[in-house]
């Protein structure tokens, strides 16, 4: 009978010695590489994305690995990188959940595999990965259908505390006031809701019914806006 506990050293243990070996170094930068792509197309599963992020993803690991094996315990080395990656951290754009999560995912590979722990690395990008694919084919997380942003423009003479109050509650099932702002030198207000439609084809009756209480002014009523990385 196989010794189980054997087998799960030799698959989960580091593949690097004392001393680093060319044939270990090339190891780990391949399964860097090979993770890094995997990463990369789970990212691109039903979301918006440029080349230069996914390219720049995929090669993450690969390069976050040779730091990490540069690094090998020497103290200064390992501040000297760390004042490297927080400058880095100012030239980069702030990017939506998606795309830090898949960076942080990418680093963590690159770390596994720097260490030299390319099973572990492998697992975790598969688990990672497969439960990222389940999440985006689920409904899970995902906002209700029915729920709209609505902008309303009134004159500056109206009231706009409960004006559309009546009109939402024959339309809509809920709703919310989440800002109000005034605009054109005060003379307009702008009153920004959330609301869930009772039934999506009364869309038009409920905007036809505010346009004759607001004037004819503005009105603009969409999806809830989500992050870039949005799914398709």
């Amino acid at each position: 009978m196989p010794d189980l506990s054997a087998m799960a050293n030799t698959l989960f243990g580091s593949v690097l010695s004392a001393a680093l070996t060319p044939g270990a170094f090339l190891l780990c930068l391949l399964s860097s590489l090979l993770l890094g792509a995997v990463i990369a197309a789970a990212y691109m599963f039903r979301s918006r994305y440029t080349k230069s992020f996914v390219v720049t993803l995929a090669l993450l690991p690969a390069i976050v690995q040779v730091v990490i094996m540069l690094v090998n315990g020497n103290l200064g080395t390992g501040v000297a990188v760390m004042g490297a990656f927080s400058l880095v951290r100012f030239r980069s754009v702030p990017g939506s959940a998606r795309e830090i999560g898949s960076l942080f995912l990418a680093m963590a590979v690159g770390l596994a595999t720097g260490m030299g722990y390319i099973g572990i690395a492998v697992l975790f990008t598969l688990i990672l990965a497969a439960a990222g694919f389940l999440y985006t084919i689920t409904r899970f997380g995902e906002t209700r259908r029915m729920e709209k942003e609505l902008k309303v423009t009134i004159p500056e003479s109206l009231d706009y505390s409960g004006i559309f109050d009546d009109l939402f509650a024959a339309y809509t099932s809920r709703s919310e006031m989440i800002s109000v702002k005034t605009t054109q030198m005060g003379s307009l207000y702008q009153l920004h809701y959330r609301i869930e439609l009772k039934e999506p084809a009364k869309e038009k009756e409920l905007l036809d019914a505010i346009r004759c209480r607001n004037g004819n002014l503005d009105i603009l009523c969409g999806r809830v806006p989500a992050n870039s990385g949005e799914e398709l």
